[in-house]
């Protein structure tokens, strides 16, 4: 396997571009198969999860091409009905076919989902939710069998704002007889960005964004081409590395509304921010000030997926920070493998404490997690000597050449073929 080699201590300073968003691309891919004819995506970022899916698509009888971030999409037949249990197991987000099958081919057969160990994300509320329009589920073990005879409209109130089970009821009730309604439903942009791809494929979905969706559903969808929102997870990693190291860069195609939640956090660590049209520049102290309280909250609410960079980013900070995890229980994962930097950060449950500290000493770390192992390169940006990133498939299935990126951006970064694991 790759594993990164930094040498830190490197001011990051240059431009540079985001990649589609992975949260908005997987879904608005599993809805592709909604639509009876070719598909054009632009923007789509080119990951490991990015690649599962469309090998998903392709497994159904799809026509999938790729010329450079643009995919088309033949959905014109589709004769599959099952994913493999060994992608299921890969990629959490595989669960939206379920709503994407049964509304194409009114059967699905697959496996309860993997993706990374971050707590636990129960897709009971996708079961109910898609037994409520029409749907006879079968559970047995770890294999769910679907079928039904067409997706029929309901009101279905979420007990809390699910963005998975929002986006899976979306998908399942674009083509479907009468109207659905979603109480509670998440308002995350990548929502938004689907909508705004189904509606141009003929659906009719309105309020997206807001707490209540409706959906009416309609008999077809046609072909339509759609361009990806920026990533906002990877805008926010981007202005962590940056606010490390003491830099100063212009983060192009930026989606300003989409990081409204993260814009006073690096505000209160004395970062400055410029925005002009769709760039961002952010230009950081030499040393952070501490941020009192983080709070990852449901949209529009501080993002889970932005924490563990911006812990990284704290652990060098001026005084106490402080970051209340609400989403998932084992996102704090990664801390262990960030206090070998030096950080000196203390877990309580769902609570870091991070007392920051003047240096970072370099280390040899491994990723537990996607954004976890995108906090362990924003600290070693910042380490004293050479550090290694190890289990790069994790960074792989959100970041689209990390490093290179990195690299432009000044930093001292190389992708290399793990010499120890070639001994052994």
């Amino acid at each position: 396997m790759d594993v990164f080699k930094i040498n830190g201590k490197n001011t990051l300073k240059g431009e540079v571009t985001l990649h589609g968003a992975k949260n908005s691309a997987l879904p608005i891919l599993a809805a592709a198969l909604l639509v009876k004819g070719v598909t054009v995506i632009h923007n789509c970022p080119d990951l490991s999860d990015v690649r599962e899916t469309l090998g998903i698509l392709e497994s159904f009888g799809c026509k999938v091409e790729r010329n450079g971030n643009t995919v088309v999409i033949d959905a014109s037949v589709v004769d599959g009905s099952e994913i493999d249990e060994h992608v299921m197991r890969l990629m959490r987000s595989s669960i939206l076919f379920l709503g994407a099958l049964l509304a194409r081919n009114h059967s699905a057969s697959i496996f309860l989902p993997g993706g990374c160990d971050i707590g636990s994300r129960p897709i009971d509320l996708h079961i109910k939710s898609l037994r409520a329009l029409g749907a006879e589920i079968i559970e047995n073990g770890s294999s769910i069998n679907c079928t039904c005879r067409g997706m029929t409209g309901a009101k279905i109130i979420l007990p809390f704002p699910s963005v998975g089970a929002t986006e899976n009821i979306i998908i399942a009730s674009a083509i479907s007889r009468g109207r659905t309604i979603i109480v509670n439903a998440a308002r995350e942009p990548e929502i938004c960005d689907l909508v705004q791809f189904l509606n141009s494929c003929g659906a009719r979905i309105y309020g997206a964004g807001e707490g209540t969706v409706e959906i009416e559903g309609v008999s077809e969808l046609h072909p339509s081409e759609h361009r990806i929102m920026p990533d906002r997870i990877l805008a926010s990693t981007y202005m962590s590395a940056c606010a490390i190291t003491g830099g100063n860069i212009i983060i192009h195609d930026v989606k300003p509304s989409s990081l409204t939640p993260v814009f006073p956090i690096f505000n209160e660590m004395g970062c400055r921010l410029y925005l002009r049209d769709d760039c961002l520049e952010i230009s950081a102290p030499n040393r952070l000030k501490r941020v009192k309280m983080i709070k990852t909250m449901p949209y529009p609410g501080f993002p889970t997926d932005s924490q563990s960079p911006i812990a990284a980013a704290l652990s060098v900070a001026r005084g106490t920070s402080v970051i209340k995890e609400n989403i998932f229980e084992n996102r704090f994962r990664y801390i262990s493998e960030l206090n070998r930097f030096g950080c000196d950060i203390d877990i309580n449950d769902r609570i870091a404490v991070i007392n920051g500290v003047k240096h970072l000493k370099c280390a040899n770390v491994y990723a537990t997690d996607l954004r976890g192992g995108a906090a362990l390169v924003v600290a070693a940006l910042r380490a004293e000597g050479e550090s290694t990133i190890n289990q790069l498939e994790h960074i792989d299935r959100g970041y689209e050449s990390l490093e290179k990126n990195l690299l432009l951006l000044g930093a001292d970064i190389k992708r290399i073929k793990n010499e120890e694991e070639g001994k052994a």
